[in-house]
């Protein structure tokens, strides 16, 4: 699909060319290099393909795949440059899984399991270096529950949980580092 960028100095858009594959619901990180990691989505069913886009040159490349395809996921920059890719629907089931993208070695390893299987879920990068993934959805249930991702352990925590179940909800860090969770 065609992509475009914005110049908020020009007020103007212009393309940067064809993605390598159509997608929606995916998700897009900005790497510490400058380049996008584009990952997953829908196309149909859930796709495991992941791409890269090149702002300096304006191009596409694609990356190692993910190892579950998956839409509705969360994607979350790490403060060691990895991205932690979490839950999601695969178009058949949802997925509990997660994982981890190595942006210099190009691979994927995985990040355990977020507990239940989940989509249109929150994930917030935490002062700490650890991950909050909070709410979302599958095929019978919304949930109110929480977990923590722990980088140093590549584990999964239950924190307290919400005062009632989330899903499509945003999650924001605030200067305090508490986050505030709001919709749903």
């Amino acid at each position: 699909d065609v992509a475009q960028l914005y110049d908020p100095v020009a007020n103007s858009w212009s393309s940067v060319g064809l993605m390598q594959a159509y997608r929606a619901a995916h998700t897009a990180t900005l790497l510490p290099s400058g380049k996008v990691l584009v990952v997953g989505g829908r196309n149909g069913p859930g796709i495991t393909s992941v791409e890269i886009f090149d702002p300096a040159t304006n191009t596409w490349s694609n990356a190692a795949p993910l190892t579950a395809a998956r839409f509705a996921h969360t994607a979350t920059l790490l403060s060691s440059g990895k991205v932690l890719v979490a839950g999601g629907y695969n178009g058949t089931t949802y997925v509990a899984s997660a994982e981890l993208y190595d942006p210099v070695a190009n691979s994927w390893t995985t990040a355990g399991s977020v507990g239940a299987a989940r989509s249109s879920h929150t994930a917030t990068l935490l002062p700490t270096g650890k991950v909050l993934l909070v709410g979302g959805e599958d095929q019978s249930s919304y949930y109110g529950n929480a977990q923590l991702y722990d980088p140093a352990t590549n584990g999964w925590t239950a924190t307290q949980a919400l005062a009632g179940a989330r899903y499509g909800h945003n999650a924001t860090l605030l200067p305090s580092g508490k986050v505030l969770v709001a919709g749903g």
